[in-house]
């Protein structure tokens, strides 16, 4: 069943009507008894919301009710948000010498348009009518009255990771070694060999896989290795895509069908390959065939494995019987569930080692399943929370194709309620994919998901909290350490990602553009498709007028502009804006307008000769006939990606923590202005071929910069001196890194004093560093620099 979250949501609505700005819009425009009103009548109605959610599941019309009241509380939500946004706005214009001498609470008084005061009016009039009509139906329900709340627990926390590393497996050495064999077998008449690895979700294939994949014998055995994750998107032209980044890094998108393939015969030729294609659902016998016809130019003896769920992949694929991965064995299941469960053999206590033996005797042999249940009861020792464990009837719902969901299900009800909403979020990232451990806390940031009791501590930081509660309850996959300590990247599992679904339900979906209808609900959508050229967009997509979060992935060329105008004129409501795969020439003004947009990834994609330029807040200019867009002064992080960008009036961005600047091929300097980011705390930059930073203009006025990143900038010879003002006294961790002419490390780089790691990597040219830099830094690693000695 699907969660309503409607409690969370009402809290957070009610904490801010506390806030200055509506204060004064109240008692400026006379609409202060009707505000207290709808605040009042939602405190009331919020009192009964646990109870009604309770019952949901049974009654329809307590159903309904509930979708009425949560409309009706995200339409309040929206409102205060439009007051708050105009007020931050207005404080960024008086800022940038827009306004002179005028305050924010002109915003509010006589010099503004009546119809703007008449609009406001009538929206609190018509909510707090509605939602009198809201509460005087609740009578019929006879609900109870719950208003207790698990408070969140906003103190930083130690976190163990209970997930288990590749060194740390169990109960699999058989299987690695009977796949290595298959693997080294010349038995097979077939060119080329397509070995199946079958066994349901959460078993451990890609692992298993994995082991064989990188065992030395294998590695020595093959001229190319290949991995990829092709999950349930199965178009022939995108897993080729795949292919070929994998065997040659290079990111190939731009191509047409013809050119990949003639790329791809060259990359197999005679060559003896091994190709994992991992989490292969399609079951088109046609789409595989013509795949197939595609790798048949490896030389005798080249392997392909697939992995899936699906016994009819396995046939259509298979030129061998498939290899069934069987489930662990009870042993081997106590043993990874003990180390989930425990810190060590020490800390076992005989009573729970007597329930933990019944506990994965229902697990199946599933080990997805016994290290969720195992972190659950992490240094746990409440012998009746490993009863209920034991004894609670989710175990016995039929799991069929969702395999064991129940089992996950159980995990996440066991989950605080922010930390439900948060994971909830997650079925709005792709499948199969590495995501940014930021791009999990920047997108529920965005979403209004992470809040601070006190109001002391930086959203980010309760995040990165939550970020690593949920990746020690669910152990998220393939966990990826960035050089500044902070985990970079990791993949969801599969099954996460299909709980995390089923627990969001239909307010946010994840669909393929072919849907043929789409409630009117829906808040955060997901839209994806290998090309678009020859179809077209859901024609019911742009009366979806309440979304807050909008990502599409896929290829649109003809309607490319159209589409995006339809996103700036008519998802006026936006938190949340992914586009990937856009084929633009350009980027339309009118998206500058999403007045709530807070988190804005990979634009991208734009045309090599256009020289698009940000006109940010403040910047207007005639002489430039380029598009202006004016992103809201809230945004916290800002990513530009392949495309040539003169970057402009940054200035106002005063709340942006984060920003990312790579594979700018035109990009020649970083604007002066970037002083004014005061609060930036990372920037990272790579791959900008003609990115000139020996002035540093701008480098200066950083004053809260604690991770830098320089890396793929040929025209970096020396550090900027603008780095020795502020950032001297902020920076923590530095990484350099594929620099071909940096040639010096300064000696003022000892007075940044709080710096912890320093990464060189790859700087053939550099020839000098501090004598005394290891004594004053931490970490220093220093890799591919030969003209320096060992430090």
């Amino acid at each position: 069943m699907a969660e309503t979250f409607l409690f969370n949501i009402t809290d957070r609505v009610l904490g801010r009507f506390s806030s200055i700005a509506l204060e004064h819009i109240t008692s400026t425009w006379n609409t202060k008894s009707e505000v207290q009103k709808l605040q009042n009548t939602l405190s009331t109605i919020r009192a009964v919301i646990l109870d009604a959610d309770g019952q949901q599941a049974k009654k329809h019309e307590v159903r309904d009710w509930l979708e009425k009241l949560k409309d009706a509380v995200y339409e309040i939500d929206d409102l205060l948000d439009d007051l708050s946004t105009q007020v931050s706005q207005r404080n960024v214009e008086i800022c940038s010498g827009i306004l002179i001498l005028k305050k924010v609470r002109r915003f509010f008084s006589s010099s503004n348009p009546i119809a703007c005061r008449f609009k406001i009016a009538q929206r609190v009039k018509g909510l707090r009518q509605r939602l009198d009509e809201i509460a005087d139906d609740r009578a019929k329900f006879h609900f109870s009255e719950q208003a207790h709340f698990i408070p969140v627990d906003n103190n930083v926390k130690e976190q163990t990771h209970s997930f288990v590393r590749a060194s740390d497996i169990i109960g699999r050495d058989d299987d690695k070694e009977n796949i290595v064999q298959l693997l080294l077998s010349s038995k097979d008449e077939e060119d080329v060999s397509v070995i199946p690895v079958v066994g349901i979700g959460g078993l451990g294939k890609t692992t298993v896989v994995k082991l064989a994949y990188n065992d030395d014998r294998v590695v020595q055995s093959f001229d190319l290795g290949m991995w990829v994750s092709v999950s349930e998107d199965f178009g022939v032209v995108k897993v080729v895509e795949k292919i070929l980044k994998s065997a040659t890094g290079e990111n190939l998108a731009h191509l047409d069908m013809d050119q990949m393939q003639s790329r791809l015969a060259g990359v197999l030729n005679n060559k003896k390959y091994l190709l994992v294609l991992d989490d292969v659902w399609n079951e088109d016998r046609n789409k595989w065939m013509d795949l197939r016809e595609l790798l048949m130019n490896g030389r005798t003896g080249s392997k392909i494995i697939v992995t899936t769920r699906s016994k009819a992949v396995a046939l259509i694929t298979g030129t061998t019987s498939p290899y069934n991965l069987a489930g662990l064995s009870d042993d081997d299941c106590l043993s990874l569930f003990l180390k989930c469960a425990f810190r060590g053999p020490e800390n076992w206590l005989p009573n729970l080692v007597a329930i933990a033996k019944e506990i994965v005797k229902k697990c199946g042999g599933v080990p997805l399943a016994v290290k969720t249940l195992g972190g659950l009861l992490y240094m746990n020792t409440d012998e009746q929370e490993w009863l209920h464990i034991k004894n609670n009837d989710i175990w016995e719902i039929d799991q069929k194709q969702s395999d064991i969901l129940p089992i996950l299900r159980l995990s996440y009800e066991k989950l605080p309620p922010h930390l439900r909403q948060c994971f909830a979020y997650c079925s709005m990232l792709p499948k199969g994919f590495e995501i940014p451990r930021e791009v999990f806390i920047n997108l529920w940031i965005a979403q209004g998901l992470v809040s601070s009791a006190s109001g002391n501590r930086e959203l980010e930081d309760i995040g990165n909290q939550y970020f690593n509660e949920l990746l020690a309850r669910f152990c998220f996959q393939e966990v990826v350490e960035a050089f500044d300590g902070e985990i970079l990247v990791c993949r969801i599992h599969n099954l996460v990602h299909d709980l995390a679904q089923s627990v969001a339900g239909d307010e946010s979906l994840n669909v393929k553009a072919d849907i043929k209808s789409i409630s009117d609900r829906v808040r955060h959508l997901y839209l994806h498709d290998d090309d678009l050229s020859v179809k077209e967009a859901p024609k019911m997509l742009f009366r979806l007028k309440n979304l807050r979060s909008f990502r599409c992935t896929f290829k649109n060329k003809p309607l490319d502009m159209i589409f995006i105008q339809g996103i700036a004129m008519k998802f006026r409501r936006l938190r949340v804006l992914v586009l990937q795969a856009l084929d633009l020439e350009e980027l339309p003004s009118s998206i500058g307008g999403l007045q709530q947009l807070r988190f804005a990834w990979k634009l991208q994609k734009f045309s090599q000769h256009q020289n698009l330029v940000f006109d940010l807040p403040g910047d207007i200019s005639d002489k430039e006939k380029s598009p202006k867009l004016q992103f809201s002064p809230v945004l916290a992080a800002l990513q530009l990606r392949l495309c040539s960008v003169t970057i402009r009036r940054i200035q106002n961005l005063n709340s942006l923590r984060v920003l990312r600047i790579y594979d700018c091929p035109r990009l020649a300097s970083l604007p002066d202005n970037i002083k004014y980011l005061t609060a930036l705390e990372k920037l990272w930059i790579w791959n900008c071929e003609v990115l000139d930073l020996s002035d540093g203009d701008g480098l200066e006025g950083l004053t809260s910069l604690e991770s830098l990143l320089l890396m793929g900038l040929p025209k970096l010879i020396n550090l900027p001196m603008g780095l020795t003002e502020n950032v001297a006294k902020t920076l923590k961790f530095f990484r350099i890194a594929n620099c071909a002419n940096f040639a010096m490390l300064p000696e003022w780089l000892l007075t940044f004093n709080l710096l912890q790691r320093l990464y060189v990597e790859d700087c053939p040219n550099l020839s000098f560093l501090p004598q005394e830099v290891g004594s004053h830094i931490a970490k220093v690693h220093v890799s591919g620099c030969p003209k320096l000695g060992k430090v």
